[in-house]
């Protein structure tokens, strides 16, 4: 580990809270180790071409699990509390215009299907829909005719009161006689809404009320009677609304005018507390509002589903207004309306709910617009700063523990397995959601601080049969893994490592997990000391990975199952993970002796180019060279020492320098053997080492000073390393690297210790000059960063000074003796 690598470390160490300093004994306990974590890039997971509630990939069949795509009409939505208390149903007449009277939740009738007549520049128009809005459509059951103008002289509470059969006859009656007698006139649909069709209340003619425009006027009276507040808020709207013919051609400014008159009333409800179910004639303001779905404006529906989620509704309708939302947020176009709109507070509040159970299927949509949604950059921010991440954890748990004794649920076997199916489906668009969070950093405090590790490992825990619950909560993982607080939380949550190693052994052939779940291993025992020994702890957990290592090493036989990037990405992951692992003193032992483990790492090397494969191959010498540095009796490593620095050497002649950088590092833990130091002598190695002195990179330079302090232990070796210039390559090393980077200034020092033991000095003076200068601690300039600053100290004072003294004193000796000419 070189100093510059030590510095980032102390550096992320130091500025995270909670966190013991090290000690400077640490430090430098450190540095003399060889050892070092791999980084790999993080598994790249495609978007998805189409939105939909499950990806392409989906493990459920398209049979079983509820579609994505589906038409949704008004006649889909019910208005059962305005049927008559009777509960007989009216037929209504064929190609006759027909007054529908309906009765409200109370008994009374709704005052919401007698709309009033317009005024047309001073008189009364016939046919306020015009002739194409009169004609009752029988196939759309909830559809109100509009109506007709010829009860204009009455008062509305004469209309309003005709509530008994004879009386609706009569009115009835006068309707057709009306559309017999007298043709209508089109109006232009821009001009009605400009004129706000009702401008006055019925009574106003008689000069007793005051002009009320629509969604508008006095909202200052709080004691206002209820069926005041009706007549002069919220009936003009519905009468407006009434005044519609399904299929009309809409412009975007009448869109933009029934959107803000839907607004209008929803405020207008708000402000007298009759949201919820509170509003007696709430069926009359339903059936209106979804007869408006036919429309056909995204735009409008979901202005209108704002409204119908505030009013409450229930069973099939609020199944019917979720899978609208839905519906509408399956275009990428329409996410600007979510941004614009009050929609995602109405869905985040429905996700409250404490019975999941009864809202199933609803809610199923819900999470699966939100998780459509959150694939948005700007709309994934605003859910966040929404509490979105506490919402879907809350929920989460519900799920998980089943339905409540209140929900008047039955205990029937099937029914039970049909909740347990729908809990995950929900579950599947809640992982997928934070999947999609997860992708903004904003989101990891948020992670933290709602204790999301313990959660998802729950969820991971409690639904591994469900591999697309599986694959999703893995990218959520190997997302937020990345991040060292992140990482530290999640290797803190109890039995994270068992599990994962549980689902590598259930799922041993789904590469899109395994990979997942590796790369997430591989950052726990990168930064945490205690993963990797609860791994190596694990009862059979090792022989999952070596299992793993077996079955995508092997060449599969056609038809093949994992293409060969596939495969090769997971061993990738799993190679780094072996190496991290084998960082702990403990583990690195038990694998460095363990012959399977070995033999596999070598096969990569002698069955792998690295010009094809050279992240593979890296990671595999980079392993070796971790348990290389275990050389006990019991190492495979180094029994089988000349077989590793044969394939060594073929790596040493490669163009790829992150190749020979870890191949020198091997053959400097090797190089403490004397056949080995034998062998690179023999095959003109040290030849190669000397030259990457001249490498302007302070690990290259560090890796061949490993290699050369050993081989200028034995005598035989020391003339000819000094013949190939290796004193003053050293010297330039000390020279350009020294107060950068003090390990590396060390090694130099005891290579040139070595090389001079027989008494043979070159460049004396030169070196003398430049230990003189770096011994002096008033000389050196050091760094402003207090973190940095203690590191270099440390290192400077228990490394390199003891070193640089002890030679500078030798040197001097041999001067003022006249040794050196």
């Amino acid at each position: 580990m070189s100093l510059m690598e030590l510095q980032d470390k102390s550096e992320r160490v130091y500025r995270s809270t909670g966190i013991r300093r090290q000690t400077s004994a640490e430090i430098v306990s450190e540095a003399r180790r060889s050892l070092r974590t791999l980084a790999t890039q993080r598994p790249f997971t495609p978007q998805e071409k189409h939105r939909q509630l499950f990806e392409e990939s989906s493990s459920r069949a398209h049979d079983g699990r509820p579609p994505s795509a589906f038409s949704l009409h008004a006649r889909h939505f019910e208005a059962p509390d305005s049927r008559p208390g009777s509960g007989t149903r009216l037929s209504p007449l064929e190609h006759k215009p027909s007054l529908s009277v309906s009765l409200d939740e109370d008994g009374g009738v709704e005052e919401a299907t007698l709309p009033k007549p317009p005024a047309e520049r001073g008189n009364t128009r016939i046919g306020s829909g015009g002739s194409r809005a009169r004609l009752l459509r029988a196939a759309s059951i909830n559809r109100l005719p509009p109506m007709t103008p010829n009860t204009k002289n009455m008062s509305l509470e004469s209309r309003i009161g005709a509530d008994q059969p004879g009386d609706r006859e009569k009115l009835h009656c006068a309707d057709v006689t009306e559309h017999e007698t007298k043709s209508s006139s089109e109006t232009d649909l821009h001009i009605l809404i400009k004129h706000r069709i009702p401008q006055t209340d019925v009574s106003s003619e008689r000069g007793s009320k005051p002009e009320v425009k629509l969604g508008h006027g006095d909202t200052g009276d709080d004691n206002m009677d209820e069926s005041v507040f009706w007549n002069i808020k919220i009936f003009p709207v519905l009468q407006e609304f009434e005044s519609f013919a399904q299929g009309d051609a809409m412009s975007d400014e009448i869109v933009g005018e029934l959107c803000n008159a839907c607004n209008g009333l929803y405020n207008a409800l708000a402000e007298r507390g009759m949201l919820g179910r509170q509003c007696k004639k709430r069926s009359a303001i339903l059936r209106t509002l979804f007869r408006l779905i036919d429309v056909g404006s995204d735009r409008l529906n979901l202005t209108l589903a704002k409204l119908i989620l505030a009013l409450s509704v229930t069973g099939n309708n609020l199944l019917n207004i979720c899978k609208l939302v839905f519906k509408i947020s399956r275009n990428a176009s329409n996410d600007t309306l979510f941004l614009n709109g009050c929609i995602l507070d109405s869905l985040l509040s429905l996700l409250h709910c404490e019975d999941v159970w009864s809202k199933g299927e609803a809610v199923l949509y819900c999470v699966g617009s939100l998780k459509l949604l959150s694939g948005n950059a700007a709309l994934s921010r605003l859910l966040l700063s929404k509490g979105f991440i506490g919402v879907l954890l809350q929920l989460s748990k519900r799920l998980m523990h089943g339905p409540s004794t209140s929900a008047n649920v039955t205990s029937h076997k099937s029914e039970g397995e049909g909740q347990h199916i729908i809990a995950g489906h929900i579950l599947v668009q809640v992982t997928a959601a934070l999947r999609n969070i997860a992708d903004q950093s904003e989101s990891r405090p948020s992670f933290l601080s709602n204790k999301a590790f313990s959660t998802l490992c729950l969820i991971l825990e409690n639904h591994r049969s469900d591999i697309d619950i599986c694959i999703n909560v893995a990218r959520i993982f190997s997302k937020l893994s990345t991040y060292t607080e992140c990482c530290h939380a999640l290797a803190e949550t109890p039995r994270c490592c068992s599990l994962f190693l549980d689902l590598l052994g259930k799922y041993s052939r789904k590469q899109d997990l395994v990979v997942r779940l590796l790369f997430t291993l591989g950052n726990l025992t990168a930064k945490s000391t205690e993963a990797r020994e609860r791994v190596y702890e694990e009862e059979g957990g090792i022989d999952v990975l070596l299992d793993l290592f077996q079955v995508y090493q092997e060449t599969p036989s056609p038809p093949e199952q994992f293409r060969a990037p596939e495969r090769e990405d997971v061993l990738v992951k799993l190679i780094r993970l072996l190496a991290n692992l084998a960082i702990h003193p403990t583990v690195g032992t038990a694998l460095a002796a363990n012959t399977l483990c070995v033999q596999l790492l070598l096969e990569v090397l002698e069955c792998r180019c690295v010009q094809e494969s050279e992240e593979l191959v890296v990671n595999a010498v980079a392993t070796i060279n971790n348990l290389s540095f275990y050389q006990g009796m019991s190492s495979v490593v180094r029994a089988q020492h000349t077989h590793i620095s044969q394939l060594l050497l073929k790596l040493l002649l490669s163009s790829s320098m992150d190749a020979v950088l870890e191949a020198t590092c091997v053959f400097g833990n090797l190089s403490q053997i004397k056949d080995v130091r034998h062998f690179i002598m023999q095959h003109k190695v040290e030849q190669y080492v000397v030259t990457l002195l001249d490498s302007k990179t302070p690990d290259v330079c560090f890796s061949a000073c490993g290699v050369l302090i050993n081989l200028s232990a034995d005598p035989d070796n020391r003339a000819m390393l000094r013949a190939e210039g290796t004193v003053q390559k050293l010297i330039d090393c000390l020279r350009d690297f020294g107060p950068q980077d003090w390990h590396l200034a060390t090694v130099v020092c005891q290579t040139l210790w070595n090389c001079s033991l027989d008494g043979e000095l070159q460049h004396a003076e030169e070196l003398l000059e430049i230990l003189w200068l770096y011994t002096d601690r008033g000389a050196l300039q050091w760094p402003s960063d207090d973190g940095v600053r203690q590191v270099q100290e440390a290192c400077w004072e228990l490394l390199f000074l003891p070193v640089a003294e002890r030679l500078r004193q030798r040197f001097h000796i041999e001067d003022t003796i006249g040794i050196i000419p």
